[in-house]
Order: C-alpha cells, then sequence, then structure tokens
C-alpha cells in the first residue's frame, strides 16, 4: 500500500469532495489529508491550518529558497506548496498520506518519490464541468472559461497518471477511490470502459 497518494483533478471536477467522502469511509486505516501552503486569499468558508496555511507572498518565496517545499506551484496567480518535513513526519508516524494537488505538483512529487500513487479525477464532460463550476458562484464568467480552457489541457497531461477515474455518479467514483488507495484489485471492466470513452471524447474537444 503505498504510503504517499496523490489526487488531481481541473477545478470543478468535484475533487474535494470526493477526498472528503474517501477520508470519512477510510478512517480506520489513518488517512491523512495533505494542508499546503498558499498565497491565495481565504474564502469565507476555509480555515487556517485546516483548509490550508495561508501566508504572505514574502513568506513563501523565503520557504521557497530553503528548499522546504516537496512541491510548489502556481495557480492563476497564486502560489502554493507541500511542506517536505510535514510529509515526513506524517509518514513516520505510520499515517497514508494524501495530497490534493493540481497536474504540475503531481508530477513533481512522483520525481522525488516514484512510489507515490497518482490518481487523476475527470469530469464526464466539458459541459457539465461548466455547469458545476457556475453553480458554485464562486468565479464570474471570466474565470470560468479561463478555467475551462485549461481543464482541456490538464485531461492531457492526467492522461499519464497511474490511475484515471471518472466523477460522473459520485458515489460511484467514490467507490472507484476507495478500490485504488485500499490497493485491491482494479477498476471493474464497466468503470474502466467508461474512463476510456470519456479520455476519447474529452480529447477531441
Amino acid at each position: 500500500m503505498s504510503k504517499l497518494i496523490v489526487i488531481s483533478a481541473p477545478s470543478g471536477t468535484g475533487k474535494t469532495s470526493l477526498i472528503k467522502s474517501l477520508i470519512k469511509e477510510l478512517d480506520s486505516i489513518n488517512l491523512k489529508l495533505g494542508i499546503s501552503f498558499t498565497t491565495r486569499i481565504k474564502r469565507k468558508n476555509e480555515i487556517q491550518g485546516e483548509s490550508y496555511f495561508f501566508i504572505k507572498h514574502r513568506k513563501f518565496l523565503e520557504m521557497l529558497e530553503k528548499n522546504e517545499f516537496l512541491e510548489n506551484a502556481e495557480v492563476f496567480g497564486n502560489l502554493y506548496g507541500t511542506s517536505k518535513s510535514w510529509v515526513k513526519i506524517q509518514i513516520s508516524k505510520g499515517f497514508q498520506v494524501l495530497l490534493e494537488l493540481d497536474w504540475q505538483g503531481a508530477l513533481q512529487v512522483k520525481s522525488t518519490y516514484p512510489d507515490c500513487l497518482t490518481i487523476f479525477v475527470l469530469p464526464p464532460s466539458y459541459r457539465e464541468l461548466e455547469e458545476r463550476l457556475s453553480k458554485r458562484g464562486q468565479d464570474s464568467k471570466k474565470v470560468i472559461n479561463k478555467r475551462l480552457s485549461k481543464a482541456k489541457k490538464e485531461v492531457l497531461e492526467g492522461i499519464d497518471f497511474d490511475f484515471v477515474i471518472v466523477n460522473d455518479v459520485f458515489e460511484k467514483a467514490v467507490e472507484d477511490l476507495k478500490t485504488i488507495v485500499q490497493d485491491k484489485n482494479d477498476l471493474s471492466q464497466e468503470r474502466r470502459d467508461l474512463v476510456k470513452h470519456t479520455l476519447q471524447v474529452l480529447l477531441k474537444k
């Protein structure tokens, strides 16, 4: 069973909700969700030290200069990074660490921890992704269009992850994650076919 797991997905795919459900159902295996440092402004529903470690841009650059990050990336003008020491401490305590990162961060982690498990979550379609982004009510139409454009590029990177799943029906997607994280047999033929079909459709757009 991999000690370090990285899950990535385009914004609005439902990655965060999937991860929360996964942790709730698999609490018995000591699954620990990673907490990233970021220069992004804290949203109303977010808690310092739980959602992220919100820090000033200058502080982030100081940590970066000291090589304190396992991975770091700039996303929509904001800086994100995962502390090397935090991950090492959690693993030494026997936790299975789960990181929620963009594809750039996932590849950085993979280069340092080749044995880590990478999982990419696909939306069932770009139309569905646009609807999900709009329903969140967090972004303007301009930002949503920017996220959709970025999502199309991310899908091309996601196909190289260890596993790819589709968040079509939430409960089924959670089961797919559980199957992979618990190091059981591969996904069912039905779910593998869905991934293949979805990729074919998305990559044609």
